[in-house]
């Protein structure tokens, strides 16, 4: 029980510090099982998600590989979906996670490949 709390907790503080940041731009949200990393671009202003990528579709879901690679993979698929939307500066929200591991290898890989943040 004390565990969900803090992750609970750090989820709304992480918001919180981000919402005062935020200037006229969309929201990077990650969330992650034990196996699957999924990510999407939010407008809050809308209330709409824009882009969205996922280690459940079928063109990951089909490889044998590593949770590692499949958050690198992510992000380059969500970093080039963003682009053909025109999206290149965005706010990252790790949400309850921890920068660290497979999030820390998703933000990475978004940025190499042109998104600010």
């Amino acid at each position: 029980m004390r565990k969900i709390n803090t992750k609970i907790k750090r989820k709304l503080r992480n918001r919180k510090r981000l919402r005062a940041v935020n200037v006229n731009r969309y929201r990077i949200s990650v969330s992650k099982s034990l196996n699957n990393l999924s990510a999407q671009i939010i407008d809050d202003k809308q209330k709409k998600t824009l882009v969205s990528a996922s280690s459940v579709e079928k063109e990951i879901k089909g490889k044998k590989i590593k949770k590692m690679e499949k958050s690198s993979i992510i992000g380059e698929i969500l970093a080039k979906r963003a682009k053909e939307k025109n999206i290149s500066e965005v706010y990252f929200d790790r949400g309850e996670y921890k920068y660290h591991g497979r999030v820390k290898t998703f933000a990475e890989t978004l940025r190499k490949n042109g998104l600010k943040f």
